[in-house]
């Protein structure tokens, strides 16, 4: 008998990676532990080479200011936020894997201004000389508490999906409001850039071969069928 998977993420991605990981067999519960909210802002006033984004969420809340720069490439974290980029009317030019340092590492020996739209939460980069990084918020994370239903469920066991370390520090608070041991639950964390703020006490913690959805969630499959 497998042990459940607890999908946390928020909406829209949350239903996504719901339809992924019941198509491969996962025994699938939880509930989005954050909403994403649109947050008023302005183009630094300044010239950009392009766009540096590292989540669709840009795309989804950033409007309509985000769409008078439809002219700047854009240069992306992934794929899935490049499928974003390229649905709202932009050019991708980078698609990265790994994180947005990763896509700032290839640009090296460029001169180039960037504008990083995102959201309040966000990794400091250091980039390479002659690239520099202007930031703007768009959008922010609404956490919501784990509900008593979900904590109960928690507190059988099972298999936590973290897409981010916002939601895995925010996971982890929930778990000291509620007292909610983590020794019966297995992390799967999208990276291992998530290892510092998922924290300790868990059965035991699994890092996804690749950052993105679908590696997640056959790592997760495979944690979930692994009983004792």
């Amino acid at each position: 008998m497998s042990r459940p998977a607890f999908l946390l993420r928020p909406e829209p991605g949350w239903s996504a990676s719901a339809a992924a990981a019941r198509s491969i067999g996962l025994t699938l519960e939880g509930e989005p532990l954050a909403q994403v909210e649109a947050v008023a802002w302005q183009i630094p006033d300044r010239r950009f080479d392009g766009l540096l984004v590292g989540s669709a969420n840009v795309f989804r809340h950033g409007a309509p200011l985000i769409e008078t720069l439809w002219d700047l490439p854009v240069h992306c974290v992934g794929e899935t936020t490049a499928d974003a980029a390229r649905a709202s009317g932009f050019t991708v030019e980078t698609v990265g894997h790994g994180g947005l340092a990763n896509v700032v590492a290839l640009l090296a020996g460029r001169r180039l201004n960037l504008l990083r739209p995102g959201g309040e939460a966000r990794i400091v980069l250091d980039p390479p000389a002659g690239i520099e990084v202007t930031d703007a918020v768009v959008y922010r994370l609404r956490h919501l508490p784990i509900g008593p239903a979900l904590a109960d469920n928690l507190g059988r066991g099972g298999v936590v999906l973290l897409h981010s370390a916002e939601l895995a520090r925010h996971f982890g608070a929930e778990c000291e409001r509620l007292n909610l041991s983590r020794a019966q639950l297995d992390a799967v964390l999208i990276g291992p850039r998530l290892v510092p703020a998922a924290g300790d006490g868990w059965r035991a913690i699994h890092i996804a071969e690749r950052p993105d959805d679908a590696a997640l969630l056959a790592l997760a499959a495979q944690v979930c069928s692994k009983v004792g």
